[in-house]
């Protein structure tokens, strides 16, 4: 199936581009293929897979689950090893989300250096 448009990248809000990008960086292993004043690419190298921060002075992190700010957007990361995930993500700058929705452990939330929220996934 042909769309209009092909994907081309995922973009967050951030008070700090270039920490974010080296805390992405770090946590999927991506390379910071691209840095401005006030715009960091990280990339997996192929086509579609690129995550962009962008200078937000003003930026107000989401307070998910408070339905007054929510999340507007996630994203979700698969590993083989929820555990081993957990920790290495939170010695890089990750904080575990106090609310935690999935009963089977089938994935677990937790909140970037900037506030947006992501989830481990298992694989």
């Amino acid at each position: 199936m042909s769309g209009i448009a092909r994907f081309r990248t995922i973009v967050l809000d951030c008070p700090d581009p270039e920490g974010l990008a080296e805390f992405y960086s770090n946590l999927l292993g991506w390379p910071v293929t691209s840095v401005e004043e006030d715009w960091v690419v990280v990339s997996d190298g192929g086509s579609s897979g690129r995550l962009a921060f962008q200078l937000a002075p003003d930026h107000r992190p989401p307070a998910w689950p408070d339905p007054r700010h929510p999340q507007q957007i996630h994203l979700d990361l698969t590993v083989d090893d929820m555990d081993e995930a957990e920790a290495q993500a939170v010695k890089i700058g990750a904080r575990k989300h106090e609310h935690q929705p999935s009963e089977d452990d089938a994935f677990r939330v937790f909140l970037d250096p900037a506030g947006h929220p992501f989830c481990l996934c298992a694989g």
